[in-house]
């Protein structure tokens, strides 16, 4: 990433977790740096996008930094992912309960639809899972994101699909 694009190799971007907690989550760049500082959505073909960086989006590498914050005990394997303080601030009482469980690296929104969901689609499956989580179902999880993680599904967003939100928020890295 260093040798193609100015800048630092990770992305720091400060997020919600648990309980509305906040959080500096981790992920490897994959934008040209400033990028941040733009547009709210990351479409396919986003100029902003470099070619190592649609590389580690294709493959979900640009995540693997998350370990990290998984260590730290800010985020879980599994989990809603986790988002912008902004975006929190819209959330009524019912969406709200998507903070009562440790964001996730990938969740069960991720294994249904990732990034061509909707923001309220995405949510409403993010409350559904706080409200069943059990190991059982986040295994199923983990086993339903490998063949989504290889096969590239869903990787970049729909400008559509984040109306929900007030677009002055910054959403970038994903």
């Amino acid at each position: 990433m260093r040798l193609e694009s100015k800048g630092p190799a990770l992305f720091v971007q400060e997020r919600v977790g648990t309980y509305g907690e906040s959080f500096d989550i981790l992920k490897f760049r994959t934008m040209t740096e400033g990028s941040e500082k733009g547009d709210v959505v990351v479409t396919k073909g986003d100029a902003r996008v470099t070619r190592v960086g649609k590389f580690l989006r294709a493959t979900s590498l640009d995540e693997l930094p998350q370990l990290i914050n998984i260590l730290k005990g800010d985020m879980s394997l599994v989990g809603p992912r986790p988002t912008l303080r902004y975006q929190v601030d819209q959330y009524d009482a019912t969406q709200r309960r998507r903070l009562d469980v440790p964001p996730g690296v990938t969740g069960w929104a991720q294994i249904h639809g990732r990034n061509s969901l909707p923001w309220p689609q995405r949510i409403e499956l993010d409350v559904w899972y706080a409200d069943h989580w059990s190991f059982w179902l986040d295994l199923e999880i983990l086993v339903k994101t490998v063949p989504v993680v290889l096969g590239a599904e869903e990787v970049y967003g729909d400008r559509a699909n984040f109306d929900m939100f007030d677009q002055s928020g910054r959403v970038s890295e994903g």
